[in-house]
């Protein structure tokens, strides 16, 4: 058991596992985690749907999202995804429409997990360099 504050006494596991979904469940709320089948993405998709959210994720790699769905699904786990470089905006955009007709238009949530970073001075970037790391930080969340 538990021990709350006087007023509110004890609560067993099962209770308190109860109490906590009412009040930070995601049943019927969806999510979008870009970035989603590997590390700290992962570990939020899988979070996200197991307090009851619809997720969907994208990855750069087909197989690691195969993968990655596969395993959800196995635990019963409610994740879509498509393979998406979200530093593209033609990827980005169709990332949307498929989210979009996967959720009824509707998203509660974004998680733009997707980062990059190159291991220099940021005076040495190339312009080219530069802007990947925009397009990847930035203006993946935007659109």
């Amino acid at each position: 058991k538990l021990h709350l504050d006087p007023h509110r006494g004890t609560m067993d596991a099962s209770a308190l596992q109860a109490h906590a979904a009412a009040r930070f469940g995601l049943s019927g709320r969806t999510v979008l985690v870009t970035g989603g089948t590997k590390g700290i993405g992962a570990a939020i998709v899988e979070e996200m749907a197991a307090l009851g959210a619809r997720v969907f994720t994208c990855s750069r790699n087909a197989k690691d999202l195969q993968s990655a769905l596969g395993a959800w699904k196995a635990r019963g786990l409610q994740v879509e995804g498509c393979v998406a470089d979200v530093s593209s905006l033609e990827q980005r955009t169709l990332l949307v429409e498929k989210v979009a007709a996967a959720f009824d238009q509707r998203l509660h949530v974004l998680v733009n997990n997707v980062g990059t970073n190159i291991r220099k001075p940021t005076v040495e970037y190339t312009s080219a360099e530069f802007q990947t790391i925009m397009s990847t930080n930035l203006e993946s969340a935007f659109n």
